[in-house]
């Protein structure tokens, strides 16, 4: 079953998140921020997520406003910078980005990256704001297994989500296994490795068979492993391209092809160094 740009997944409270949508990550504050976030929504985008970090909260609230789609309908996913971290800095971080994002409440916070000082006291606040019915989900991001044991022992509620980086580069298979079974949904940053994938043979390969291109392999190849994914685009067509992965299917045997590319390298930042 190929599926559809709307298809859901549940997290561990219930909670229906879409399993695909936009990220805005480089994505200037700005009426390219804005035009990405409606052309998304327009397109049938139901999720985007945003951080304090990436400065541009501001249009993507203005793009949610302007694209005329409720915000009901609209999954808000923010995060908790690194400075902004600890319990009551974390509470004001919060405010801050609903602020930007002029609305009253998230689908989903997350915090950025695990500062190892601050990560528990900043999970605590969360936990406060999941309470209080500020935010409908709560997760972390950039979580190896070493900080999620760390976490659930402290926590009473579990992370819904850990978003980690996530390509045929670097597979997580440890780290996705531990989630499973604690229940934690991963969800894929970089899913395109930065476009550094694009021109393996391989992806071009699989692609030619179906009549797409190597990152539309790429992100249903992480849809098929029900992982969340986020590509992250500004040009119209690419953002419209990106989702039209729900009319093909890889085979079992493309599926380990791809898990084969891994080589357990990042484009990102290395977790163990914050």
């Amino acid at each position: 079953m190929s599926g559809h740009l709307q298809d859901t997944v549940t997290l561990n409270n219930g909670v229906d998140m879409p399993k695909f949508g936009l990220g805005v990550y480089k994505v200037e504050e700005g009426q390219i921020a804005v035009d990405a976030v409606k052309i998304a929504l327009e397109h049938g985008y139901r999720s985007i997520d945003t951080a304090s970090f990436y400065q541009n909260e501001v249009s993507v609230g203005q793009g949610i406003k302007e694209s005329g789609v409720p915000r009901k309908d609209i999954f808000l996913t923010s995060k908790v910078w690194n400075d902004e971290q600890g319990y009551e800095s974390t509470l004001q971080a919060f405010e801050r980005s609903l602020k930007k994002l002029d609305t009253d409440y998230l689908d989903l916070y997350l915090i950025h990256w695990p500062v190892k000082e601050t990560f528990v006291d900043t999970w605590k606040a969360l936990e406060k704001l999941y309470h209080d019915g500020r935010v409908r989900a709560i997760g972390v991001s950039n979580f190896h297994i070493q900080h999620l044991e760390r976490l659930l022992p402290e926590a009473e509620v579990i992370p819904a989500v850990n978003q980690v980086e996530f390509h045929p580069h670097l597979t997580q298979e440890g780290l996705r296994a531990f989630c499973e079974q604690q229940g934690i949904h991963l969800e894929a940053w970089s899913p395109l490795k930065r476009g550094q994938l694009l021109d393996h043979p391989t992806l071009v390969s699989i692609a030619e068979k179906y009549g797409k291109n190597a990152a539309q392999v790429i992100l249903r190849w992480d849809v098929q492993h029900n992982v969340i994914t986020i590509p992250k685009s500004i040009t119209p067509e690419r953002i419209i391209q990106n989702a039209a992965i729900f009319d093909f299917t890889l085979t079992e045997e493309e599926m380990k092809q791809i898990d084969a590319l891994n080589e357990n390298s990042r484009s990102g930042s290395n977790p163990d160094d914050y």
